[in-house]
């Protein structure tokens, strides 16, 4: 009787201690994942705060381009009170799409970019972009990773005991997608 007993307490103390871990690994991968969402976060609000002083200095040479500038200041309106992953991502792609037209405005004024003000808003946003996509990356990775261990069996059971939901992937386009070159003759 003794070892019965002694065999169900052990049999109680294994499962325990495997529902502690897995509890502990999920919460980890949790907060793992909302710290890369933070990252991100951190990324498009510098990207936020760059946007109308870029819009301000093309406006200092195009004035005339208005509908672009109102363009570029209500998709950045969306994309920061854009709520979920793939909302933001949507709204992101729509901000980065009327960058290009402003980018592309830019391209008629040599002036402008030659100007050095314009220039380093052009770098910051550059590098601002690049940072964000590293942040992107993480941000997927850790998502990848707590996707799959919530609903990797038995650890299914222990998210669904504690209303661990799946993440939504984080996509948005780079601002300056590089197209091929036409050449003709």
């Amino acid at each position: 009787m003794e070892t019965a007993i002694l065999i169900v307490l052990a049999v109680f103390v294994v499962i325990a201690i495997w529902f502690v871990m897995v509890y502990n690994g999920l919460i980890r991968l949790r907060v793992r994942t909302d710290e890369a969402w933070s990252d991100i976060d951190v990324q498009l609000k510098r990207r936020y705060d760059l946007i109308p002083n870029l819009v301000n200095t093309v406006k200092g040479y195009a004035s005339h381009e208005s509908g672009v500038f109102e363009r570029v200041t209500e998709a950045r309106s969306r994309a920061m009170s854009a709520g979920t992953a793939a909302e933001k991502g949507a709204a992101e792609n729509a901000l980065s799409g009327t960058l290009k037209t402003l980018f592309a405005v830019a391209e008629s004024y040599p002036e402008l970019k030659a100007n050095s003000n314009f220039l380093e808003l052009q770098r910051e946003l550059s590098d601002t972009e690049n940072k964000i996509q590293a942040a992107r990356r993480f941000y997927n990775g850790n998502v990848r990773d707590l996707n799959t261990k919530i609903q990797v069996f038995p650890d299914s059971i222990v998210a669904g005991m504690l209303r661990i939901e799946k993440r939504e992937f984080f996509e948005i386009e780079e601002v300056a997608q590089k197209e091929t070159p036409k050449v003709e003759f």
